[in-house]
């Protein structure tokens, strides 16, 4: 029986590598200078600092270039609030989504059943969604439609199998 994977997963090397260009822009950039702005990947989160409020959001603008340039998905960030760090600073913390929690594998599994495909089932197992069906073409359908809907993650699909 044919079926594949809906998984999410986010390459890490390419978020460093992105971290790190964008921390090597903003040193070299003459609107930056004296602002001592900071671009930090932690384990899970990239941490951005800067003098202003205006300054922090140039960082994060030059930080979704250089992510979009490396093929990482922007919804694979969930941003957090702004806030005032000492000195007059201004700190936000970007966490990076990885996998599908439960709540998005219910909201994947019911977005299924809403394409109206016949012969499809779909199953949780773990961080990712087994889909199963008769046809390739009725999978086919659903990697489609999957596509198009507006789930807020970055959503791959792996191990298509006949």
């Amino acid at each position: 029986m044919p079926s594949f994977d809906v998984v999410s997963e986010i390459d890490m090397q390419e978020v460093r590598n992105a971290v790190d260009q964008a921390d090597r822009e903003i040193r070299n950039r003459f609107d930056f200078k004296g602002t001592d702005s900071v671009v930090e990947l932690g384990d899970g989160f990239i941490k951005l600092e800067s003098a202003s409020e205006d300054r922090l959001a140039a960082l994060v603008v030059v930080l979704e270039e250089k992510l979009v340039k490396r093929k990482v998905s922007l919804k694979s960030l969930d941003w957090g609030k702004m806030e005032e760090a000492s000195g007059m600073r201004a700190r936000q913390t970007a966490t990076l989504q990885a996998g599908i929690s439960s709540d998005h594998a219910r909201t994947i599994n019911k977005a299924i059943k809403d394409f109206g495909v016949k012969g499809i089932q779909s199953q949780t197992q773990g961080d990712q969604v087994r889909v199963t069906g008769k046809k390739r073409d009725t999978l086919q359908e659903v990697i489609a439609g999957l596509k198009e809907s507006s789930i807020d993650l970055p959503l791959q699909f792996i191990n298509f199998r006949d």
